[in-house]
């Protein structure tokens, strides 16, 4: 059975993509825990980190840098923080998120965006990402 990332890279579920190649998926949280919250998925299903193949789980997080560099210059924050909880789908994903203090990792500050201003930012930081490529 498909999980919901992949019904969502395959059209199946609207989301505000930020970026795709042949092997990665990335796209804005609907319930962020900071205005932009982004996940990175590979488009294979593989549900635990680890059990990616080496060259899936270093590649994973090369493709995180220029999606968090791209997000960096859009959302106002120190860092962007990386997490990877892995419980909420069972489907290997990155949590990319804006943070100013390490407390800002905190699922409980989730809430629900609204998709106008997810497609608003999403459509920066794809613009973003094509000018970096």
């Amino acid at each position: 059975m498909s999980t919901l990332f992949t019904k969502i890279i395959q059209g199946e579920i609207p989301c505000a993509k930020l970026y795709e190649d042949d092997r990665f998926f990335a796209f804005l949280d609907i319930r962020p825990i900071h205005t932009g919250h982004a996940l990175l998925i590979p488009k294979r299903e593989i549900d635990y980190l680890f059990d990616l193949p080496d060259d899936l789980l270093r590649d994973l997080l090369a493709t995180a840098r220029p999606i968090a560099r791209a997000l960096e210059k859009h959302v106002p924050c120190k860092k962007i923080g990386l997490m990877v909880a892995g419980l909420e789908v069972p489907h290997c994903h990155l949590h990319l998120v804006p943070i100013d203090d390490v407390g800002d990792l905190n699922f409980a500050k989730a809430s629900p965006a609204e998709p106008e201003s997810l497609e608003a930012l999403a459509e920066k930081v794809r613009k973003t990402l094509q000018m970096d490529a």
